[in-house]
């Protein structure tokens, strides 16, 4: 199974996109998917620097496998979990 979160709608509300990104890692866990895809988007690189410094936290960093940042689109990341 694969969860999608597309950030393009909060981009500009920090407190939303945190709430957004922790409600998609528990989907995962909850749901037992195995990847996670983050569309943060190309722009200026700032919103996926804050996804990836939230992936980085140590409580998150312990739920999931991997990152992986896709070679052909740099504004998307997938998090794989192993259950």
């Amino acid at each position: 199974m694969k969860l999608k979160l597309d950030l393009h709608d909060i981009y500009n509300r920090g407190g939303e996109i945190d709430r957004a990104l922790r409600d998609i890692i528990d989907q995962a866990l909850t749901k037992r998917a195995s990847v996670v895809e983050i569309i943060p988007g190309k722009g200026s690189g700032q919103l996926k620097k804050r996804v990836l410094r939230f992936l980085e936290r140590k409580e998150i960093k312990s739920l999931y496998h991997r990152i992986d940042k896709d070679a052909k689109n740099h504004g998307r990341l997938f998090v794989y979990f192993r259950h």
